[in-house]
């Protein structure tokens, strides 16, 4: 299978069409071909890819390879295509037509390298794409600056990207790293850590690694299977230190995964059932958050349901991944520097392992590949239905307790971070009712006490 064969059945497989690339069947208008060269080429470059493809004998909406009758070979008023196409661009970017058989149909490639140093043109007028839309970047003059930025830093990330305030402070980075045996030198900690634009200037990394990120993460919970059933409670734990916002939202989901007993078959033991396997969901949310796409400005979606948790990283595959490489294993980190900080901190490894593990227990299916995120869905392994009565959608709360106890527990559960004023505002009780509640759970193994009392949290057993 040739390298160019390879790249189209990636193409096909992905779920929509990106800006760097389009599919058609049989069509043809010489002029508009001249500006899809242009439009493919800036796209490219600003998507980070080698270049752009224009692809025939595909349908552009189910994505099925069909084959093609087009053909380059043609003349444009007694001037051939190639020539006309290559004497109306500017500069020179070397496209190229190719055909080829892909599953026993006739496809032609239109390959585009991405634009280098200056925007590529067609007839003088620069193009490129918004979505699946071919735009005029006179029309566009913000968009047309972001391109000229691109190609002389190379696509935004957050090492390029200067933070929105360079104000910053990172004690709790220091703490954090501290806390894992490593010592941060103030003299040298931002250089060292990729912190710093090339110009000295604070990065986006810097930002999202401070004390004030600026950029929260949520987890919501609905009491049914969609976003239109009833929102049960919504915590975010964004806002600070990126690593200690992935830790707290690791030990909520792993609070919000109940152990439920299984007394089905019972011989000897009854066995513990996770609601959800706890390694792969580990390894998903941290995937989550090293492989969001944070220079828009958009934190890692995490959404509970009554049967499922859904997990959406903004941002599509990085263009050198491929979809049986994403599956594989094969790591193409979209934040090199982020990433690299994970294995440092031992967070991650760089084993491949992690998709194959969530794919192997969850399957395949699990992952959905949107326009512009990556939907993960792990479904509950539930064993007895949950008490009609128990708002929560995840927790089955001990019939044993009373209706205060019951509420109190809840309350923690729902939010581990949550203090004795906070509880009894929600529940409607004093604070000697809570402070009696709250004792009785901590002496019959309900709850425990995690760090201090001023600086710890809850933790549900």
């Amino acid at each position: 299978m040739t390298k160019l064969e390879k790249i189209v059945l990636d193409l096909v497989e992905r779920p929509v069409e990106e800006e760097w690339f389009e599919f058609k069947e049989n069509w043809y208008q010489s002029r508009e071909l001249g500006e899809y060269i242009s439009c493919l080429s800036n796209a490219a470059a600003f998507e980070g890819a080698e270049a752009g493809y224009l692809v025939w004998g595909v349908n552009n909406i189910t994505h099925e390879i069909v084959g093609t009758d087009f053909t380059w070979k043609r003349d444009v008023k007694n001037e051939p295509l190639e020539h006309f196409l290559a004497r109306m661009t500017s500069p020179d970017v070397a496209f190229r037509f190719d055909e080829l058989d892909v599953r026993s149909k006739r496809v032609v490639v239109l390959t585009v390298p991405a634009a280098s140093k200056v925007p590529t043109s067609f007839d003088r007028v620069r193009y490129s794409r918004i979505g699946s839309s071919k735009v005029n970047l006179e029309e566009y003059p913000d968009r047309e600056a972001a391109l000229f930025a691109v190609l002389l830093r190379g696509p935004a990330t957050m090492e390029n990207t200067e933070a929105e305030s360079q104000d910053l402070s990172f004690t709790r980075l220091f703490t954090y790293y501290a806390g894992r045996g490593i010592e941060l030198r103030t003299e040298t900690f931002a250089e060292n850590l990729g912190l710093l634009t090339p110009d000295g200037k604070f990065n986006l990394l810097a930002q999202l690694l401070s004390d004030d990120s600026r950029v929260p993460a949520r987890v919501s919970i609905f009491t049914g299977t969609t976003k239109a059933a009833p929102l049960y409670s919504v915590r975010e734990f964004g806002n600070t230190c990126l690593l200690i916002s992935l830790d707290r939202v690791l030990d909520y989901i792993d609070v919000l995964n109940v152990v439920q007993a299984d007394e089905r078959n019972r011989v000897v033991e009854r066995k513990d059932v996770p609601l959800m396997e706890p390694k792969p969901v580990r390894e998903a949310i941290i995937n989550a958050f090293v492989h969001n796409r944070w220079i828009d400005g958009n934190a890692p979606m995490f959404t509970v349901y009554s049967d499922r948790l859904e997990i959406v990283s903004h941002g599509a595959m990085a263009p050198k991944q491929t979809i049986e490489g994403f599956f594989k294993g094969v790591s193409v980190p979209v934040n090199q520097k982020l990433s690299d900080m994970f294995l440092q901190l031992h967070i991650s490894e760089r084993s491949g392992r992690g998709v194959p593990k969530i794919v192997e227990a969850f399957g395949r299916e699990s992952y959905e590949f949107r326009d512009g995120s990556i939907a993960l869905t792990i479904p509950f392994n539930r064993i007895d239905a949950i008490e009609s009565e128990n708002p929560n959608p995840v927790a089955k709360i001990p019939a044993n307790l009373n209706r205060t106890q019951q509420r109190v527990l809840e309350e923690i559960r729902n939010d581990p971070n949550v203090t004795y004023n906070q509880i009894a505002a929600a529940i409607g009780k004093g604070k000697s009712t809570i402070n009696n509640a709250v004792r009785f759970l901590r002496e019959h193994g309900y709850i425990e006490r995690m760090g201090s009392d001023k600086t710890g949290w809850w933790r549900v057993l």
